[in-house]
C-alpha cells in the first residue's frame, strides 16, 4: 500500500537514506530540511512524488505551517519521521550552556513541535505512524561528552510513551528507533568538539577518539536501516522500540537484563515505601548490587 511520508532532516544521513528508500518503495515523501535545495537531485529523479520543504524544527509555528502544507499538497500524511538531530561534544562541567540548550531545541523540542503539529491530522484520519529516531544512548545512556544529546533522546522516549497511549484510540502508532553507530555525518561535520580538559581525557577524550577517529568507521549501514524502517512502517504489528545495529541490539538486551536484575534485587526495599507493606524491607547483602549483571 502506498504511503505518504513526512521526514525531517532529509538532506543527509539517515534522513536522506530514508527518503530514498521510501520513494523506491513507491511512496510519496514530503522531505524537509533547513536547505531544501540540497534535495534537488532527488526531485529531478522522482518528480512529483517528492515534495521538498524548508523547515526549522525548533520553530513551532514553522512546524505547524510546514506539516499543514505537506498534508494539503499530498492529501494527508501516513508516516511522520522525526529524524533531525545532532550532537556536540563537551564534558558537562565545561559545556557551554547556550550550546546545550540549542542541541536540546533540535533534538527534543523539534520532535515535540512536529509531533504536536501532525497529531491533529493523523487523529482526524484515524490512522498514522510516528517514527521517532532516538539512539541506543536514549535507552542505555552513559556516553561521556554528549550529555545534552543523550538527555534529549531519553526525553524523546518518555514523551513518545505518553504519545503512544494518548494516540492509540485514534489508530495512531508510535515507534521509537534506537540506532547504534551508522556511517552518516553525525560524527563528522555535523559535530562540534569543544576543548576537552585533561581531567576528562580518559572519558570524554576517549569517547571522541572512539567515535570519530576509527579507521573503519561505524558498522551501521544507513541504507539498510532505511529499508528496514520502510518495511516496518508497512506492517500492522510493530514494536514500541526498535534497536538498529548489532551494538544497539546487544546493548539494549544487556541493559534490560541489568535493570530487571537490579529491580528484582531491591524489590523488597522498593515495596516497603508504601503504608500497607512490611517495613523495613529486606536489603540486599553487601556487595550484591555490584554483582548484578
Amino acid at each position: 500500500m502506498t504511503q505518504t511520508w513526512f521526514i525531517t532532516g532529509s538532506s543527509r544521513g539517515l534522513g536522506r537514506a530514508l527518503t530514498v528508500a521510501a520513494l523506491r518503495a513507491g511512496n510519496r515523501v514530503a522531505a524537509t530540511a533547513r536547505r531544501p535545495e540540497q534535495l534537488d537531485d532527488l526531485v529531478t529523479r522522482w518528480g512529483e512524488r517528492i515534495l521538498p520543504l524548508r523547515l526549522d524544527v525548533t520553530d513551532a509555528a514553522d512546524a505547524r505551517r510546514t506539516v499543514q502544507e505537506a498534508a494539503a499538497a499530498l492529501g494527508g500524511l501516513d508516516v511522520i519521521v522525526n529524524n533531525a538531530g545532532y550532537a556536540n561534544v563537551a564534558p558537562i562541567e565545561t559545556a557551554d550552556d547556550a550550546d546545550v540548550r540549542e542541541q536540546f531545541e533540535t533534538n527534543f523540542w523539534g520532535v515535540y513541535n512536529v509531533s504536536k503539529a501532525a497529531l491533529p491530522i493523523l487523529r482526524l484520519q484515524g490512522r498514522g505512524l510516528f517514527i521517532q529516531v532516538s539512539s541506543i544512548g536514549g535507552r542505555v545512556g552513559g556516553s561521556p561528552g554528549i550529555g545534552s544529546y543523550q538527555a534529549a533522546k531519553f526525553a524523546i522516549d518518555g514523551f513518545s510513551r505518553v504519545l503512544r497511549v494518548e494516540a492509540a484510540p485514534f489508530g495512531v502508532k508510535v515507534l521509537v528507533v534506537e540506532p547504534s553507530g551508522f556511517r552518516t555525518d553525525w560524527a563528522g561535520a555535523s559535530m562540534t568538539v569543544f576543548d576537552v580538559p585533561e581531567a576528562y581525557q580518559q572519558t570524554v577524550g576517549a569517547m571522541h577518539t572512539r567515535v570519530r577517529n576509527t579507521a573503519s568507521g561505524p558498522a551501521g549501514d544507513p541504507e539498510r536501516a532505511a529499508e528496514i524502517l520502510v518495511q516496518v512502517a508497512a506492517r500492522d504489528d510493530i514494536p514500541d522500540n526498535l534497536p538498529l545495529g548489532v551494538n544497539a541490539s546487544e546493548f539494549a538486551i544487556a541493559q534490560d537484563r541489568r535493570l530487571l536484575n537490579s529491580d528484582s534485587l531491591w524489590a523488597s526495599v522498593s515495596r516497603s515505601a508504601d503504608y500497607d507493606q512490611p517495613y523495613p524491607g529486606e536489603y540486599p547483602a553487601a556487595g550484591a548490587s555490584s554483582a548484578v549483571d
